[in-house]
């Protein structure tokens, strides 16, 4: 299988998806931890263009993204399968998984960060984007059907990160009312083993944010 390395930074759930992908897969691999601060210089060589984490080095080769990586080790390695065979359902999650960091992970953050009036506006476009995944997961014990996929490891960015925003930012978004599958589905996806491990909790985050480094807390892609 070659040599594995993942460049990762323990509190992103950037970075977690890679892991859990590999474990899913079963490929051992070692774990560096980054100084985002202090960036190393095997970091800064193998994502010259972004220097952000996780960056998958396998056999020497660099591979950097989350969801350039997560393609990756379902290409590499074999058995358990990250996305379906099909090619329209394989582009379907694609899209879904852009989805959920483009508009998701990113309109919770902005939502938080958000003032006044612009605060209602921004809080109203995340549960928007929230709800899609709602439809998506509708009727499912996962986003990818009986079985944990690629969807559902970068959608799993969300439960942990939204809590900690709620908490932070004194408002509500994942509301078990209005998003009652994608609720249900969150509660028992962080609790499944090989995640619960390896995921930042709320408590890791404001810890995080009181230290003075919340700028640095959705460093990854």
């Amino acid at each position: 299988m070659g040599e594995v390395k993942v460049l990762g930074a323990s509190l992103s759930f950037f970075c977690c998806r890679v892991e859990w992908a590999l474990k899913l897969k079963g490929v051992a691999y070692e774990y560096l931890e980054e100084d985002l601060r202090n960036k190393s210089p095997m970091l800064l060589q193998s994502n010259p263009v972004h220097k952000k984490v996780p960056v998958l080095v396998h056999d020497g080769r660099p591979i950097a993204e989350s969801l350039v990586i997560l393609e990756y080790i379902d290409e590499a390695w074999k058995g358990y399968p990250l996305l379906p065979e099909d090619p329209s359902e394989r582009a379907k999650i694609r899209f879904w998984a852009r989805f959920t960091d483009e508009k998701c992970v990113l309109g919770a953050w902005a939502a938080c960060c958000a003032k006044g009036h612009e605060r209602e506006k921004a809080i109203e476009s995340a549960q928007e984007s929230l709800s899609f995944l709602e439809k998506q997961i509708e009727g499912k014990k996962f986003f990818g059907g009986e079985t944990m996929g690629l969807l559902d490891l970068v959608v799993g960015s969300l439960p942990n990160w939204i809590e900690f925003l709620e908490e932070h930012g004194g408002m509500k978004l994942l509301d078990e009312e209005k998003f009652p599958s994608l609720y249900e589905w969150a509660q028992k996806f962080i609790n499944i083993p090989i995640i619960s491990e390896r995921i930042p909790t709320k408590e890791e985050l404001i810890n995080y944010f009181q230290g003075g480094q919340n700028s640095r807390l959705t460093t990854g892609k």
